[in-house]
């Protein structure tokens, strides 16, 4: 590997960041210019304000801001639905992609349940479980689950065949052979599935906030529609971008660590 390797990457970053840069011009010359009305679009300038003032970072106990609390209660929701959605996808995917027949018996179910949108169970979630975070929590896993369930499935079933005519040989268990064999081979499969399942807990939670009135990022946009704050409004989905970003790069990183045996 030379320096030269590292230039597409370089590339693509300035890329990135132009096309960023690009988006923020072109949202400064519309609100500013009057392009559209400011009860409708604010300013970059009045929404980073907004989100300095809810986070209180500029006042005299930096991290103390109510629009904290609502990002620490959103992020908890999140990742605790999405550590809920990991276990179970993983485990039950596991038993599943294992068994060639299990799978054909399943499948058709997999398929018909997969793709239910999570927010239409919040009625059905609210008449068990009430206006609770534990109905909250429940919907955020249950709809987080499905990328893991089947990438862990797509994972399993593709395990080199041979693999499972070494682990008969050497009389290995359906445990050890699941543990040793099917789960590294099926791993990047998995880790793409929990990549995607952590940016649905995160739209889910805030959906949940929304719907069933519980503290969170979700209900303070909603709130903040209502009484037409706009750089409130925008403050939070600015947040809730930077939420998305940082929590896709941590595992972005995370998994090319635990991958690195694949590397050439």
């Amino acid at each position: 590997m030379n320096g030269n390797d590292h230039a597409p990457s370089g590339l693509n970053w300035l890329g990135s960041f132009a096309v960023l840069c690009a988006l923020v011009a072109l949202w400064w010359i519309a609100s500013n210019a009057g392009w559209v009305s400011r009860v409708f679009l604010p300013t970059p300038q009045a929404t980073f304000a907004s989100l300095l003032e809810g986070l209180n970072l500029s006042g005299d106990s930096p991290g103390n801001g109510e629009l904290f609390a609502f990002t620490q209660a959103t992020v908890g929701r999140m990742v605790e639905g999405w550590l809920l959605a990991s276990l179970f996808g993983v485990l039950l995917g596991a038993a599943i992609g294992v068994s060639p027949a299990v799978r054909a018996w399943v499948q058709p179910t997999l398929e018909f349940i997969r793709p239910l949108p999570a927010s239409a169970l919040l009625p059905l979630a609210i008449s068990i479980f009430g206006l609770n975070p534990g109905m909250v929590l429940f919907v955020v896993a249950f709809g987080a689950m499905w990328p893991v369930l089947l990438a862990t499935v797509h994972g399993f079933a593709a395990v080199e065949p041979r693999l499972a005519e070494v682990a008969r040989c050497l009389q290995m268990s359906r445990a050890a052979y699941i543990w040793k064999m099917g789960l590294p081979n099926a791993m990047p499969d998995i880790l793409a599935g929990m990549r995607l399942a952590l940016t649905i807990a995160l739209i889910v939670a805030v959906v949940g906030e929304m719907i069933a009135s519980q503290s969170g990022l979700g209900q303070a946009i909603l709130l903040a529609a209502r009484a037409f704050r706009a750089s409130d409004l925008f403050a939070g989905i600015v947040l809730l971008g930077l939420i998305g970003f940082a929590s896709n790069a941590l595992l972005a990183f995370a998994e090319k660590r635990l991958l690195r045996w694949q590397q050439p």
